[in-house]
């Protein structure tokens, strides 16, 4: 519909003459679909280490999922987005500067090609018409002749072929019971990251591009994927295999763990740095649970399932912030990581963790309610301990019931087993 109407308004050609060509439809820049930037500005921006910035349309704007090489994102209206465009500099103030000037050297200004509210009125009524969109939609879902074209097998369930690199079988029910299960205490666990305030689900999970050199990246080129193939974190959260590759990834994170270093990187169990999936794997080998240190509202932003699952399928039992947002709080108890928050003023600063520290939560075993308060013994490095209290941020009844059954998922098949 977008593209008939622009079409049928003779605006489209305009927007082509200034690089606004239509590409794509839904989630394309918003989920970092964009494609690369030229090579060459890339290099510059690398190189250099330089805060390049986009503004665009999309309801996104964390930093890095435009484009791994822009720091910086505005969410502004399309016409903005094209005045900005027209200007090509970020460092004018749009209600009273010049956009540009023409060939004669007249200033044009933003007011002089902001459409009036009639004008647009005017166009929607000639051009947006009911229909327009019954002819568009009235073979919808049909598909195009790809769409109609995918060999499938005439079958109640999905086969789960073993070279698709977009779905695989995840792994949250193999060696599931029959009945739910008690909930354990975190016991002699590792720090996998130290993280600050305002951590996102962006950060913990990102959606947008990645490339070659990271773990995804790396397990696409193993299998024959070219990296103008790779697509993106968003479109291939059906395969497990690269979202846990891609969880904690965001090139922007910053793990506290690892002085000056930007990015999704951690310690192995050897001590060595790397890429945090490398380093959760590492201790999964080991059978060593996993625990994350975090800020205030810890899991901002928009709600996304993998920020849990991925952090549940790295190993990890517990995350301990300072605070969560609500949406991702309830997310890790329903995939059977436990949230805490930090009481008395405790923080990782105060604490002065540095991720080299064993941690044990008890209190989770046995008679464990919600909200309770329990005891969380912190062993540095040199030896010393420390005991504080944590709230678990574990909020209802039915939450304890979704961790003995080891996540929802376990808890409604369950359920309709039983049934």
């Amino acid at each position: 519909m977008v593209e008939e109407y622009l079409k049928a308004a003779n605006l489209q050609e305009d927007l082509d003459a200034l690089g606004f060509n239509l590409v794509g439809f839904g989630c394309t820049t918003c989920i970092g679909n964009s494609g690369p930037l030229q090579p060459e500005i890339s290099k510059a921006v690398n190189d250099n280490d330089l805060v390049a910035v986009s503004v665009l349309s999309g309801n996104r704007n964390f930093e890095g999922r435009i484009s791994p090489d822009v720091r910086a994102n505005y969410l502004a209206s399309p016409p903005l987005v094209v005045a900005y465009a027209i200007a090509g500099d970020m460092n004018i103030d749009v209600t009273k500067d010049p956009l540009a000037h023409t060939p004669d050297g007249k200033p044009v200004y933003l007011k002089d090609i902001w459409p009036t509210s009639k004008e647009v009125a005017e166009l929607v009524d000639t051009i947006v018409t009911r229909e327009m969109f019954q002819a568009k939609y009235a073979d919808v879902f049909k598909g195009d002749e790809r769409w109609q074209g995918v060999e499938v097998t005439d079958s109640e369930t999905y086969d789960w072929p073993a070279s698709s690199t977009y779905i695989q079988n995840p792994p949250y029910f193999q060696g599931m019971s029959k009945g739910a299960g008690t909930i354990s205490d975190v016991k002699g666990a590792r720090v996998l990251a130290l993280l600050g305030d305002m951590i996102t689900t962006d950060h913990i999970s990102p959606a947008g591009s990645f490339k070659p050199g990271t773990p995804a990246g790396q397990y696409l080129t193993e299998r024959q994927v070219a990296p103008r193939d790779f697509n993106s974190y968003g479109s291939r959260r059906g395969n497990h295999e690269i979202m846990m590759r891609g969880t904690f990834a965001n090139i922007r994170i910053k793990n506290e763990m690892l002085d000056g270093v930007e990015g999704g990187y951690s310690k192995d169990a050897s001590g060595n740095q790397a890429a945090i999936y490398d380093a959760a794997m590492s201790y999964v080998e080991q059978d060593t649970p996993l625990v994350i240190f975090g800020g205030k509202e810890y899991g901002a932003g928009s709600s996304r399932d993998w920020a849990a699952k991925g952090t549940n399928l790295l190993g990890v039992k517990a995350v301990v912030a300072e605070s969560f947002e609500r949406i991702h709080r309830s997310n890790l108890v329903g995939m059977g990581v436990i949230p805490f928050e930090f009481t008395n003023g405790d923080t990782r600063h105060s604490l002065n963790l540095t991720g080299d520290e064993v941690v044990t939560i008890e209190g989770l075993a046995g008679d464990f309610k919600p909200l309770s308060m329990v005891p969380c013994t912190i062993t540095y490095a040199d030896g010393t301990d420390k005991t504080i209290q944590l709230k678990a941020r574990v909020d209802t009844e039915v939450e304890i019931d979704y961790l003995k059954n080891g996540g929802v998922l376990h808890y409604v098949l369950r359920n309709l087993a039983a049934a």
